[in-house]
Order: structure tokens, then sequence, then C-alpha cells
């Protein structure tokens, strides 16, 4: 085998390894991509679980403010018989 083979399967060697290396990268990329839709899909969830909480919250308050409001009113109904 002369220098030139040699230097030909170093060449071949490091090819192999940038090759390697480089889909490595992709499939860590990858994995990136999927944990950031994961926690994109978590963040969405919590935000519409908030959200669904804070109307029901409201809805409460309008409850409320309801039926003060008729009891006022029955108040006034009951004073002016």
């Amino acid at each position: 085998m002369g220098i030139a083979d040699q230097f030909k399967d170093k060449a071949q060697e490091l090819a192999d390894q940038a090759k390697k290396k480089a889909n490595e990268g992709r499939e860590g990329h990858e994995g990136r991509g999927e944990a950031r839709n994961q926690g994109r899909e978590r963040a969405q969830g919590a935000s519409e679980r908030a959200s669904k909480t804070s109307q029901q919250g409201r809805n409460k308050a309008q409850q409320g403010r309801d039926k003060v409001r008729d009891a006022a009113d029955d108040t006034r109904e009951r004073f002016d018989r």
C-alpha cells in the first residue's frame, strides 16, 4: 500500500466521520424541534385552561351581581306596594 492509498483511506475515513456528525446534528435539531412543539402544546393547553377558568370566574361574578340586583329589585317592589 502506497502513501497515496493511505491518504485516500484517511480522506475517506474523515469524510465518513463528517457525514456521521452531520447526521447526528440533524437528529439533534429534530429532537429540539419536537421538544419545542411539545412545549408549545403544553403552553397552549395551559393558556386555554387559564382562559376557561377566568371565564368561569367572570360568569360567577356576573351571576353574583345579577343576584344582588334581583334582591334589590325585590326589595324596591315590596316598599312600593
